[in-house]
């Protein structure tokens, strides 16, 4: 189990990468991080960026 952090503008989250389902666009330079079996997340930065970082921190040796 890998835990990955992202940024949010009211606080940051430590999720576990296999639970990251999909990345939507969304207002005012934020993207929703959806998560298998539960409510999306919504994290400070646009779509291109999280998808980088979130496989950067994925596929980083421990």
């Amino acid at each position: 189990m890998k835990f990955i952090s992202l940024k949010s503008r009211g606080g940051n989250y430590l999720v576990v990468a296999e639970n990251v389902a999909w990345l939507r666009d969304y207002e005012n330079g934020q993207t929703q991080v959806g998560m298998v079996g539960g409510a999306p997340l919504l994290v400070a930065g646009k779509i291109d960026e999280i998808a980088a970082s979130i496989l950067e921190q994925a596929n980083a040796a421990e």
